[in-house]
């Protein structure tokens, strides 16, 4: 059991649940004791079938265990996987396991810590995943908006952010769709108004986050 001295740190950035799950009885009230003495809220389960039965999609992060009677971590993972979760899973590991642990990480993991834990180390992770989670809920919270945005723009509107988006200037834009190049530099203007975007770096990237066109490759210039 952890010292009455465990570390302390800040509250996580976001109300949620972490997930534990390790088949080790001792283990796990040991991690919820530590974590609670932080500020945050564990939720344990012996076993992975007993997580996944769960609505997973509430916890922020998941600590899990590598080796497990039943369902291994590596199992349990490749389940998430297989549902599209995007959960932060932090895999805790016994010396010997750590090849399962870099097996985990290339399978999208965020990170893996080492039995018997540090527990400032293993509560940096905790909250770097939380952070990792909040972030991406900002990040679909804003894509949303931005759909939203773009949905609201006339038809016309809409084509010459795409056709902005993919490289066509006024002139070009114009003699596509058959109208002035004043016109077509009217409805760019309101779009980028509408839409938020400073400039037309700006909406080029809105149109990218938005699959309007796709991303150049990340060795193109």
């Amino acid at each position: 059991m952890p010292s009455a001295n465990a570390p302390t740190t800040a509250s996580s950035p976001k109300a949620s649940a972490i997930a534990v799950v390790d088949d080790d009885d001792a283990l796990r009230e040991s991690l919820v004791w530590l974590l609670e003495s932080v500020g945050l809220t564990p939720r344990a389960f012996a076993s992975g079938d007993a997580f996944l039965t769960t609505g997973h999609e509430t916890f922020g992060a998941l600590l899990l265990d590598v080796r497990m009677p039943g369902m291994s971590g590596l199992q349990v993972q490749q389940q998430l996987v297989d549902q599209g979760s995007r959960l932060p899973l932090i895999m805790m590991t016994g010396h010997g396991d750590v090849p399962m642990a870099v097996a985990a990480l290339k399978n999208g993991a965020f990170d893996f810590i080492e039995k018997p834990f540090n527990h400032q180390q293993l509560i940096d992770v905790v909250q770097q995943a939380l952070s990792h989670t909040e972030q991406q809920h900002q990040q679909t919270q804003a894509l949303a908006r931005l759909q939203t945005e773009f949905d609201a723009l006339r038809p016309k509107e809409q084509r010459i952010v795409q056709h902005v988006a993919e490289g066509m200037t006024s002139r070009e834009i114009a003699d596509h769709m058959g109208i002035s190049a004043k016109t077509v530099e009217v409805y760019r203007l309101r779009a980028m108004k509408a839409m938020g975007a400073a400039n037309v770096a700006a909406l080029v990237r809105q149109a990218v986050a938005l699959s309007l066109v796709p991303a150049l490759p990340p060795d193109v210039e």
